[in-house]
């Protein structure tokens, strides 16, 4: 187990390893083939008459699967709770998932500020 002068530092890297464990579950292509038996496809209708197909969870265990809010709760008791369980073992999956949490974060950024000056650049030949 860290010590407790380290705490700040685990702290950290649960949070970040949650957010890649719950982004894994509920987005990731990889995984869609856990969602898609507790999902069906469905043509719904928007207020302007616009019809379009859409995902829904067929049950209540489909809909932790495609929710964001829900899975990362249960990824933060899983990650935590394992943690305080068994933190050798843990640590490892903690480590690896907070420092793909973090590369994920940053690549958001980058890519973000990477569109916009793309997007700006074809403004600017003109």
């Amino acid at each position: 187990m860290i010590s407790t002068e380290n705490e700040w530092l685990v702290l950290t890297m649960l949070i970040l390893a949650s957010y890649r464990f719950t982004h894994l579950i509920v987005f990731d292509k990889i995984t869609e083939f856990i969602r898609n038996p507790f999902m069906e496809e469905k043509l719904v209708t928007d207020s302007s008459g616009h019809t379009k197909r859409k995902k829904l969870p067929t049950s209540k265990f489909g809909y932790l699967l495609n929710c964001y809010w829900c899975a990362g709760v249960w990824s933060a008791i899983i990650l935590g709770g394992g943690y305080l369980l068994f933190p050798d073992v843990f640590l490892i999956i903690i480590f690896v998932f907070s420092i793909a949490g973090a590369q994920a974060i940053i690549e958001t950024f980058v890519g973000v500020g990477t569109k916009a000056i793309h997007a700006l650049d074809k403004y600017g030949d003109k």
